[in-house]
């Protein structure tokens, strides 16, 4: 794509967020977002349980990113299911160079003073050597901020110049979560950047041995450094499936049609695709799972006649499997009917859904904060799967948006006045109406007042 399709492009999404966005205070309350990359662009957010239930729209449009100026981020819903959600398996981190420090002369320690910003991200460094000893120096020692990450760090890819000579040095990597306390996380591995007639081999690879927060690499012993350029983390790999959320609900019973039935309120736009049901003690039942909006509409069914059980033995109860659902649905109102009587006991639904993943494009000044419930704003549409295509088709199929992170608690905004619904003025129809019935009113008065006029002798 040429620079000025990008310009067209990232015009679009300003202007459609801005053409149909709501405001940050007509939401309920908003989540503060920590960045996992700085400068990344895109990023991804995994929505959580409170973001569910907070939203109001049954599409879930009443999530919006806003940034420090509180105008609307171009974002979309994405599920976990789509490639675009995934998360990210290599980021950059930030990396800042170290005074030098030859371990071959037994020198003064390693002081380090850094200045951090509010998620423990280091801004500023500062370091030097201590008044122990005199030390003779020795090249290429880094300090790695992995603050930001919430993923387990399985190595380190470094990247560096081309070196006029052969190259190889060996590097130990040392961990810490205050820049104080030290631990080792490799005890040594060997970095290569050999050619000969045209070949080149080159291993920047530091495997680790736990996480933590700040990484320290020193060389093993004096020699030629490389001249680093850069430092990507790569993350553990995904689970071979995504992880299911639940949310329980316990239901009233109603009666109806001479059929018992138990209703349930779901608290949130969790997005279901699957329902469990238990009950107390050893049971067999089997159950049929409705669903619907609101009180008027019609029940919709979703899953059953299927049976689910629970039956207790030595080694712990078993339990049927969940059922999964034909479609993913949002509704606020279930009820499931039992094929067979259950007495006095109350079945508790269980609902499980998959979380989903807001992905928006950064614009103006951080930080960022995700809002959501709001009976009157709605989310832009925003072409961000194209942009996403596009992005890859440049950087690589491997590439992926940065994550970002719901950082500390809900902040109310509107709180509960955002949810609910005002009533508009129609006062177009109000005047139409009232012209109208001041002239019937007028006509009549009209024809009154003839019909009392005496009629003239001739």
């Amino acid at each position: 794509m040429r620079i000025s399709g990008w310009l067209a492009l990232v015009l679009s999404l300003s202007v459609a967020a801005d053409a149909a966005a709501g405001a940050r205070d007509e939401y309920a309350r908003q989540w503060p977002l920590t960045l996992g990359q700085e400068e990344s662009g895109a990023y991804r957010v995994l929505l959580d349980e409170a973001v569910y239930r907070s939203a109001a729209d049954a599409a879930l449009a009443d999530v919006e990113v806003f940034n420090a100026e509180g105008q609307s981020l171009p974002a979309a819903l994405l599920s976990q299911a789509q490639p675009l959600a995934q998360a990210p398996r290599t980021l950059a981190l930030p990396w800042f160079p170290l005074p030098t420090l030859d371990p071959a002369a037994g020198g003064g320690d390693l002081r380090l003073v850094a200045e951090r910003d509010a998620e423990g991200g280091i801004v500023r460094i500062e370091a030097g050597i201590g008044p122990s000893t005199p030390a003779s120096t020795a090249g290429g020692q880094w300090l790695v901020d992995a603050s930001r990450l919430r993923e387990p760090v399985r190595a380190l890819l470094l990247d560096w110049d081309v070196p006029r000579e052969s190259l190889q040095a060996r590097y130990r990597v040392e961990g810490s979560n205050d820049l104080r306390q030290w631990r080792t996380l490799n005890e040594g591995t060997t970095l290569l950047d050999l050619e000969r007639g045209g070949e080149r081999l080159r291993q920047g690879r530091i495997e680790l041995d736990g996480q933590a927060r700040y990484l320290r690499l020193l060389p093993v012993r004096p020699g030629p450094a490389p001249v680093l350029r850069g430092v990507v983390a790569e993350l553990a790999p995904p689970p071979p499936e995504a992880r299911w959320e639940w949310v329980e609900i316990e239901g009233r019973r109603r009666s109806e049609g001479g059929r018992e039935f138990f209703e349930f309120d779901l608290p949130g736009r969790f997005p279901v695709e699957r329902a469990d049901v238990r009950l107390p003690g050893n049971n067999a039942v089997e159950w049929t799972l409705h669903s619907r909006e609101r009180d008027d509409a019609s029940w919709i069914w979703r899953a059953g006649p299927w049976m689910a059980f629970q039956v207790g033995g030595a080694g712990g109860a078993s339990h049927s499997d969940p059922r999964p659902l034909a479609m993913v649905v949002r509704d606020r109102q279930w009820r499931l009917g039992a094929g067979s009587a259950v007495g006095t006991a109350q079945p508790v639904l269980r609902l499980g859904y998959r979380p989903e993943v807001v992905v928006f494009l950064a614009q103006g000044a951080p930080p960022y904060a995700l809002a959501a419930g709001s009976a009157r704003a709605r989310r832009a549409d925003a072409p961000i799967p194209a942009l996403l295509d596009a992005l890859r088709g440049q950087r690589g199929a491997g590439w992926q948006p940065a994550p970002a992170y719901l950082s500390g608690d809900a902040e109310e905004l509107a709180g509960e006045r955002a949810l609910q619904a005002q009533r508009t003025v129609d006062w177009k129809s109000l005047l139409l109406w009232a012209l109208l019935v001041g002239g019937a009113v007028l006509v009549a008065a009209l024809g009154l007042s003839l019909l009392r006029q005496r009629p003239r002798a001739d």
